[in-house]
């Protein structure tokens, strides 16, 4: 059994500022802009920019497990397979993707409590 590569010390690294970003975020579109941002830097020093990530490459979803879709693209590249494969690069994304999903509902239930107070 090949041994499981860790990239927890990036997300390490990453949280504080996204959970300050999340936390700052006005709208439900703050809050993907941030997570597709971050998570696109994320790769970019993961890969060590052998692979070029770009914002339409990840896509946060709402309605299901595991909260985020990364671009097809990346699964035919064996640099890419290998990392997401063997190592826990997917769950630390899909951490990242939940506690945006969470703010993200926070927000659009508190928008639409505002908005009913305003149409009274």
């Amino acid at each position: 059994m090949a041994p499981q590569i860790s990239f927890t010390k990036y997300e390490n690294e990453a949280l504080p500022d996204f959970r300050k970003k999340i936390n700052l975020a006005e709208s439900t579109e703050d809050v993907i802009n941030c997570f597709v941002q971050t998570i696109t830097e994320l790769c970019n020093t993961v890969f060590d920019k052998k692979i070029d990530f770009d914002f339409e490459d990840v896509t946060l979803i709402l309605d299901r497990e595991p909260h985020f879709k990364m671009n097809q693209r990346f699964f035919g590249s064996d640099e890419f397979e290998t990392v997401w494969n063997g190592s826990d690069l997917s769950r630390v994304i899909g951490r990242f993707a939940k506690s945006a999903m969470n703010r993200y509902k926070r927000l659009e239930k508190y928008s639409e409590k505002t908005d009913k107070k305003m149409r009274k």
